[in-house]
C-alpha cells in the first residue's frame, strides 16, 4: 500500500469562491482508477503555513504509477495545481514491515 499525501497553500483568499472551486474540482482525482480513501483536509495547526491537504491510498506502486500518468491527473496538475497552488509538500508513505 502507498499513501500519497500533499499539504498545500492556495494563492486564493481564504473562503473565496476560487478556493471553493479548486477544492470542488480536485474531487476529479478521487474518480481515477486505483485511488482509494481520497480525503480533502483542512489544516488546524499553526505549526506550518499550509492550509489544506489531500490524502489517498493505492494498493501498490503500479496503481500509484497509473494514477500519476492518468490524463485526468495530468490535466488537473497542469490546469489547476500549477497556476493556483502557492506552496506544497508532497509525502508518499509505505507501511513499515515488522518482524
Amino acid at each position: 500500500m502507498i499513501r500519497h499525501t500533499v499539504a498545500f497553500r492556495l494563492r486564493h483568499p481564504a473562503g473565496s469562491a476560487a478556493e471553493a472551486d479548486f477544492l470542488s474540482d480536485a474531487r476529479v482525482l478521487a474518480q481515477i482508477p486505483g485511488v482509494e480513501r481520497f480525503e480533502q483536509l483542512r489544516q488546524t495547526s499553526t505549526k506550518n503555513a499550509f492550509t489544506f491537504g489531500f490524502s489517498m491510498e493505492f494498493a501498490d506502486a503500479e496503481a500509484y504509477a497509473a494514477y500519476d500518468g492518468h490524463p485526468d491527473h495530468r490535466a488537473f496538475v497542469a490546469q489547476r495545481w500549477v497556476p493556483e497552488v502557492e506552496d506544497f509538500l508532497e509525502i508518499d508513505y509505505e507501511p513499515l514491515t515488522t518482524g
